[in-house]
């Protein structure tokens, strides 16, 4: 039970994550890395791939594809949260240690998929 509200739990953070690059796009294209080619693409793109895994993560045939595919997207997503926190200064409403502390979350956020 305890394995299933979390499976729960992990894919409605990335469901959400991803209907908010749709939403508020500009807040994601912020943070991307001015070396990442067609930044509005990535966003769309990354956004979209949050969603489809998050929702493939429920169907109990998919699961396995889906965190596999989560896994890989967080490991893609990386370099965006490096340049958050490197450049903590253009990012100023959120404190420094925070942007910081989303590197290893990112660490966690992988094993938890794993």
């Amino acid at each position: 039970m305890i394995q299933l509200t979390l499976q729960w739990l992990f894919a409605l953070i990335f469901i959400f994550a991803g209907i908010m690059h749709f939403l508020r796009p500009a807040i994601f294209l912020k943070i991307m890395p001015p070396w990442v080619p067609r930044p509005r693409f990535m966003v769309y793109a990354s956004g979209f791939f949050e969603i489809l895994f998050g929702v493939l993560l429920l169907i109990p045939a998919s699961s396995t594809l889906a965190a596999w595919g989560l896994i890989l997207l967080l490991i893609a997503v990386f370099p965006a949260n490096l340049h958050m926190a490197l450049n903590a200064d253009q990012f100023s409403r959120i404190p420094k240690w925070l942007l910081y502390m989303r590197l290893p979350l990112q660490l966690v956020l992988i094993g938890w998929a794993w």
